[in-house]
């Protein structure tokens, strides 16, 4: 191997484990690493009877752009207000990381290897011995993503922006929560402001863009 090459290989394997691109290295949170664990070896029961039908309709119709076929948009709301529920997120929020990281593509895989809607790290398989799981199907994915996304807003202690960069791995940085609560704001919510306190203040707290209007 020439030494041109080695310095090459040497960085993909290094951004190979870096979230999104903005870090080389990662802290495993072992709190994190264990609520994982927990949350993908429970055997959650399916809901035969959806209980949010005003949202499910609404949230339906905002997703056609994305996902052409009917059913498609069914399988992947109901997991969605079922995982997000779960975790205590609002699906909206969901739906918006969703938006910014893959625009819905469950095929999606980035330039460092996060995968699936949710774009995770296939690293945390790994952590909590599940190397089996495919983080490419949705119900996988958006498990594993509500966890990590909860976590994050739990150890921000409620602080969106701050949360929402530690899920992309560019803390301290505004573009990422810019594109997340913008795409939250313009498409997905259907709530009155003063029920979302998260945004609220996030929006009182940072010069975002997208808090300009309510």
């Amino acid at each position: 191997m020439s030494r041109q090459l080695k310095p090459i290989l040497l960085f993909f394997a290094c951004m190979s484990f870096a979230p999104h691109g903005f870090t080389t290295t990662i802290e495993v949170d072992p709190v994190l690493r264990e609520r994982l664990a927990q949350n993908m070896a429970e055997v959650h029961e399916h809901i035969d009877r959806f209980d949010a039908q005003v949202w499910l309709q609404v949230s339906d119709q905002r997703l056609q752009r994305y996902l052409p076929k009917q059913a498609d948009r069914l399988e992947l709301l109901k997991l969605v207000y079922t995982e997000a529920t779960r975790q205590s997120l609002n699906p909206n929020l969901v739906l918006a990381v969703m938006q910014i990281e893959s625009a819905f593509n469950r095929f999606a895989i980035s330039s460092v290897g996060a995968q699936g809607l949710m774009q995770v790290m296939p690293f945390w398989r790994l952590e909590i011995g599940r190397a089996q799981d495919n983080l490419i199907n949705t119900e996988t994915n958006i498990r594993y993503g509500t966890v990590i996304l909860a976590h994050y807003i739990e150890v921000a202690k409620g602080d969106l922006v701050d949360a929402l960069a530690r899920y992309n791995g560019s803390r301290g940085r505004l573009k990422y929560p810019e594109k997340v609560i913008g795409a939250w704001r313009k498409t997905w919510r259907n709530q009155p402001w003063s029920e979302l306190p998260l945004l609220r203040a996030s929006c009182a707290n940072y010069p975002l863009r997208a808090c300009r209007y309510q």
